[in-house]
């Protein structure tokens, strides 16, 4: 009688539905370790050409400002279209220390470190600064001012001496515990830093997301006004995060500037901002997974079309124009396609296969 009632208050089922809660976060955390152990060690075990390095070097840059991205837009819900500009706010920064100290100043070279969390901290203030008309702006109109800011830092590099009107500014290679970092040695190196920075990045964001701040994100982008109503404050919260992804966004400028050991304004016009938003709607806006899934997707699209491209101008003499549009058209293609069809992104298919595994092999 006494296992009956247990059965009939529903304890069973509260017990079991904790056993799955359980293990889907032991599930969860055993696969992240997993993961970030083979990515510390396959450098290690397998010889990569320095082409594939930087491609993947590359990729985890992205990682860190599609993060930043999606606090805003996924998590927030306010529409950015400028965050390349935030991007180039912080390799910048560390071009500037280069113009004024020289390329090779002890600054640069020692003080690496230190200089990335400068570049962070001033694509930070430039982003609270930005998020202020998001006080007042929604949607559309919040979308043409961050525009707008995208715009003003393209013109403001093109047209002054100091940021040699946008062309190449030289940054000096960085010194290790062993020296100078060599050229044999230097995507090696920096795909260390960048997945270092990439795990605490992913790391204190998910924490984030957990404290009362994460979730006056969702709060505001679900309803500013029942949000308001409960005590938080809008204004205050779009306008850090607008600062947090400035940060993110300056911390991957900087490592942009050391791993291409230089800056030039080719790497954050309007193109890239669309860019670093189409990673964020493809890997999945809202998710923190999806900042990793949207960059390797769109990273390893656009080396298969190239390779397309080049196949079709060497086959296809006649159709040059299709080749020249190939790589444009592959890639409104598929943003288009996952709003369509998957607006939750590659995550939510990721989502999809855990709670497969959480159930396997039965189905109740």
């Amino acid at each position: 009688m006494a296992s009956n009632r247990w059965l009939a208050t529903g304890n069973y089922c509260t017990t079991y539905g904790e056993e799955q809660r359980i293990f889907a976060t032991s599930l969860d955390r055993t696969f992240m370790c997993l993961f970030i152990v083979i990515l510390f060690a396959w450098p290690l075990l397998f010889d990569v050409g320095s082409k594939y390095m930087l491609v993947i070097d590359n990729i985890l840059i992205a990682v860190i400002a599609v993060i930043g991205l999606n606090l805003v837009t996924g998590f927030a819900g306010l529409i950015s279209i400028g965050h390349a500009a935030f991007v180039g706010i912080g390799a910048y920064t560390i071009s500037s220390f280069a113009t004024v100290l020289g390329d090779r100043h002890m600054f640069i070279t020692h003080g690496w470190p230190l200089t990335i969390v400068l570049a962070g901290c001033m694509g930070g203030g430039v982003g609270a600064l930005v998020g202020l008309p998001a006080m007042r702006l929604k949607h559309l109109y919040l979308a043409i001012a961050t525009l707008s800011f995208q715009m003003i830092f393209e013109w403001v590099v093109n047209f002054m001496d100091f940021f040699n009107q946008g062309q190449f500014i030289p940054v000096g290679r960085v010194h290790w515990v062993t020296g100078e970092v060599g050229r044999s040695d230097h995507y090696i190196f920096w795909y260390y830093v960048i997945l270092v920075l990439v795990v605490l990045v992913s790391f204190g964001v998910r924490n984030l997301l957990r404290t009362r701040y994460g979730r006056c994100l969702v709060a505001v982008r679900d309803n500013d006004r029942a949000a308001d109503a409960m005590g938080m404050h809008p204004g205050f919260t779009k306008v850090y995060a607008f600062g947090l992804a400035g940060f993110f966004a300056g911390v991957a400028g900087a490592l942009h500037a050391y791993l291409s050991r230089g800056v030039g304004i080719d790497s954050f016009t309007l193109h890239y901002s669309i860019n670093y938003l189409a990673m964020a709607i493809v890997g999945g806006l809202g998710t923190l997974n999806g900042a990793f899934w949207g960059p390797v997707a769109i990273k390893v699209l656009d080396l298969q079309v190239e390779r397309l491209s080049e196949w079709a101008g060497n086959h296809l003499t006649t159709a040059t124009n299709l080749t020249t549009a190939l790589r444009p058209l592959s890639f409104g293609l598929v943003i288009v396609l996952f709003l369509m069809f998957e607006p939750r992104g590659i995550a939510n298919w990721w989502r999809i296969a855990r709670s497969y595994v959480k159930l396997w092999p039965f189905r109740y």
